[in-house]
């Protein structure tokens, strides 16, 4: 597959920037620490969540920075006990008030809930569009056909799918049918909670490049239609690196040896894509 990775996914009538800031497990001064440096570096897409306890600190640390509010792409998730319908709207207002934000530009259901139907749990959502509170809605953590009944039941377009995808973890089913449908599918855990950085495989393919494991797993993703990614870091070096990966481009043999180190279907997905 040769072709330039995309600095912004088109979903529906939205651009996500393609590549985000992920916050699990961050909290507190550390949270608003990265967020802030994430910011400085150049990234304008910062994820969130209910369960992730650190909205506020995500929130203050948008607030410090330079970048205008309007250039930053905030996306946070409704949590899945959150799925009932006041519930729904309750939670995501105290949200926004975490944040400090009128508005959230994406919101997502964390996971598949039975708590409530899912029809309910996005007519809460689509009110929180009608009243301004959410510019766009999309799932998390959905299988396909989790995801076609979201896109039947929802008035609005269900613009995202966020769900664990890294060079290990291959999505094929999923990925076609985003493709297909005008779908974003943000990979989280890009660099596979830590594995990637240290997998000579991926190191090799970097080489010629000057890149790292890590540099070519993101650049990988990236390079695929209607993906996203959003790594997490901690450090400035890490932040940085992990944003220095729209300088080089993966050749076809490179795209196929890094999902080859997965389960090595990468092949045959990229033929049915049309990117062979």
């Amino acid at each position: 597959m040769n072709g330039s990775a995309a600095t912004t996914v088109e979903a529906g009538d939205v651009e996500i920037p393609a590549l985000g800031f992920g916050t699990a497990r961050m909290t507190g001064a550390d949270c608003r620490r990265a967020v802030e440096t994430a910011l400085s570096v150049g990234y304008r897409h910062i994820d969130t969540a209910q369960m992730y306890d650190n909205e506020r600190a995500v929130g203050e640390a948008i607030a410090a920075s330079d970048v205008p509010r309007e250039d930053v792409f905030v996306v946070t998730k409704v949590h899945r006990e959150n799925a009932a319908h006041d519930d729904v709207l309750e939670s995501t207002r105290e949200s926004l008030e975490r944040l400090g934000l009128s508005t959230v530009d994406l919101l997502l259901l964390h996971a598949p809930s039975d708590r409530a139907p899912l029809e309910e749990t996005l007519g809460a959502m689509n009110e929180l569009q009608d009243e301004g509170a959410v510019d766009h809605i999309g799932v998390s953590n959905f299988s396909v056909e989790q995801l076609e009944s979201a896109r039947d039941l929802s008035e609005t377009p269900i613009v995202a799918n966020q769900v664990k995808y890294h060079p290990y973890h291959h999505r094929d089913e999923l990925l076609e049918y985003c493709v297909e449908h005008d779908v974003c599918l943000t990979a989280y855990s890009p660099l596979a909670e830590g594995a990637v950085p240290g997998d000579d495989r991926l190191a090799d393919v970097g080489a010629p490049h000057d890149k790292s494991a890590a540099q070519v797993a993101l650049r990988w993703l990236l390079q695929q239609p209607n993906v996203a990614a959003i790594p997490k870091a901690a450090s400035r070096e890490h932040i940085e690196a992990n944003a220095d990966i729209f300088d080089f481009e993966l050749t076809t043999e490179e795209m196929a040896a890094v999902g080859d180190v997965g389960d090595g279907v990468w092949e045959r997905l990229a033929v049915k894509l049309g990117l062979r």
